[in-house]
């Protein structure tokens, strides 16, 4: 419990408060909270990999990577390989996994350093919530792991018949939008730095020359599908 003491100060009342909505997001009585604490830190707030959810967020990452392979596999027996990829492209793109999570309340429990303006509308919790996956397989192991995604993120949050009609490639109707209306619109890099190690691209969708929605990715073609999303929404297509 030391580490819990370290990650989490406070008084009795606020601990008490704060393990009732973490019981309320899982549905359960996490057995080692410690994890569960370092898995909602951000390292805006924690520095070091020991205490912030990084590693978590990988490991939680291909954890739930591997529980939706299996998933869709028994689920489309006749389905190929391009499909099956396609499906999971859509259920745990950045996006989608950031709107589940903060349907869950994952916002209000996620501890980030809330003077960073950025930080509240980016894709933060989303990547919480792979840590709480994490979290979750050190805790209690693979197989409750797997009934909790389903429980708790498939069922109530994933519409599978909905999911097989989207078109994922919102960029190439948003491209062909722009065609019908004589419109220019291109994708630009407005930024790139290194963010975990990583290559991180800022894609912004330039309408008639201007900025008019971005999106954030580990590569190009995830930041050019985002910032599309965000256009269409905006554009109200």
């Amino acid at each position: 419990m030391g580490l819990l003491k370290k990650l989490f100060s406070g008084t009795s009342k606020e601990r008490a408060e704060f393990n009732r909505q973490l019981k309320n997001v899982l549905g359960f009585v996490p057995g080692r909270p410690d994890v569960y604490i370092a898995a909602l830190s951000h390292r805006s707030i924690k520095e070091t990999s020991e205490e912030n959810n990084e590693r978590l967020e990988y490991l939680g990452d291909a954890v739930l990577g591997s529980i939706i392979a299996d998933f869709l596999y028994k689920r489309y027996p006749k389905k190929g390989e391009g499909f099956l990829t396609e499906m999971r492209s859509k259920m745990v793109n950045r996006q989608q996994l950031n709107d589940i999570a903060l349907k869950m309340g994952l916002k209000k429990i996620t501890r980030f350093n809330k003077i960073d303006g950025s930080l509240k509308n980016s894709h933060i919790f989303g990547n919480t919530l792979e840590a709480v996956v994490g979290a979750i397989y050190i805790d209690k192991g693979y197989k409750s792991t797997q009934q909790w995604v389903m429980k708790r993120l498939i069922i109530p949050h994933l519409y599978m018949d909905d999911l097989e009609l989207l078109d994922i490639n919102i960029k190439n109707r948003l491209i062909g939008w722009a065609t019908k209306n004589n419109r220019t619109i291109t994708f630009d890099i407005v930024e790139e730095r290194l963010e975990k190690s990583r290559r991180l691209f800022v894609i912004g969708v330039m309408l008639d020359g201007e900025v008019i929605a971005t999106g954030k990715g580990f590569n190009k073609k995830d930041a050019s599908q985002l910032a599309a999303q965000a256009a269409v929404a905006k554009l109200e297509l």
